[in-house]
């Protein structure tokens, strides 16, 4: 008669058995499962030969070139590494997850304002995963995933959206110091030199601010499609660009560029961060908001110093 207080036995094999059947039955070998394991050939072999006895199946057949998986061996295959699956979607939802955040902004905003203070951010929110979406594009922030955006404009930006300024829009013309060599900066230094357009076209307001004419000649007039693209083409001296002080900041400090004029225009519009009024992740919006307020405010001030 059975011993009433015996422990029944485990419906479960071990689950170390378990781990070597589900690597063999991947790798069909069990010197493979081993390695993966970090385990000895042999003892996988023994997992599966006490599994198999356990079971009073034989899950795998034994072939002159490796391993085969039985037909009860592949339906239980599925079962145990959808099991796996379970466990490691379980411990992964006890662990802290990265706090992901999407940003959206224009091409020339990210390469020549963002990125060189990006690890700035990260030094200090390591807990952050930010995505940068660099786009002429305006995102949605619903149908693409968008926590927050850097528009140019003037706002309402749309209903449900808050609109925070980060700076104004100031432009200011610069050039290569090299490309300006033996060039007064007289009236007649925007005849003498091509102008760099992007797509708002802001010369004609800045030149008649100045009150000085706009070149009629083709050859004076090179266009591209984004601000950065002008910078750049300054950069190589291949003329005079108009763009916001803040894209050109850098660059000016360190001498690569310098200011044709001290005149600056003023637009109206502005650089916002935009975000909806009810935010799926408000606290780490929160931190990429404050520091960003903080960049563009220190950059004032460094240009006030």
């Amino acid at each position: 008669m059975k011993n009433p207080n015996e422990p029944l036995p485990s419906p479960l094999p071990s689950l170390n058995a378990l781990r070597a059947f589900e690597a063999a039955s991947r790798h069909l070998s069990f010197r493979r499962a081993a390695e993966e394991l970090g385990v000895t050939e042999g003892a996988i072999g023994q997992h599966i030969r006490g599994l198999e006895t356990a079971l009073a199946l034989k899950l795998f057949e034994r072939k002159p070139r490796g391993l085969a998986l039985t037909e009860n061996g592949k339906d239980y295959a599925v079962g145990v590494r959808r099991a796996f699956d379970l466990l490691v979607e379980a411990t992964q939802a006890l662990r802290p997850q990265a706090l992901r955040l999407a940003m959206s902004v224009t091409p020339t905003f990210a390469a020549k304002w963002l990125i060189p203070r990006l690890p700035d951010f990260t030094a200090a929110h390591p807990e952050i995963d930010l995505r940068i979406v660099a786009t002429e594009r305006l995102s949605h922030f619903q149908t693409d995933g968008v926590d927050l955006a850097v528009r140019y404009g003037s706002p309402p930006f749309g209903a449900g959206l808050h609109a925070e300024l980060l700076f104004d829009d100031i432009l200011i013309a610069v050039a290569a110091p090299r490309s300006l060599a033996g060039t007064r900066k007289t009236n007649g230094i925007v005849a003498r030199h091509a102008l760099l357009h992007d797509a708002h076209n802001l010369w004609p307001q800045f030149l008649a601010q100045i009150h000085q004419p706009l070149p009629s000649a083709a050859e004076k007039h090179i266009r591209f499609n984004q601000t950065s693209l002008a910078i750049d083409a300054a950069l190589e001296g291949q003329g005079i660009a108009l763009a916001h002080w803040a894209f050109v900041a850098r660059d000016v400090a360190a001498g690569r560029l310098t200011r044709v004029f001290e005149d600056e225009l003023r637009t109206g519009a502005g650089f916002y961060l935009v975000f909806p009024r009810k935010l799926q992740r408000p606290e780490p919006v929160a931190k990429l908001r404050a520091w960003l307020h903080q960049q563009a405010l220190a950059q004032a001030q460094a240009a006030l110093a």
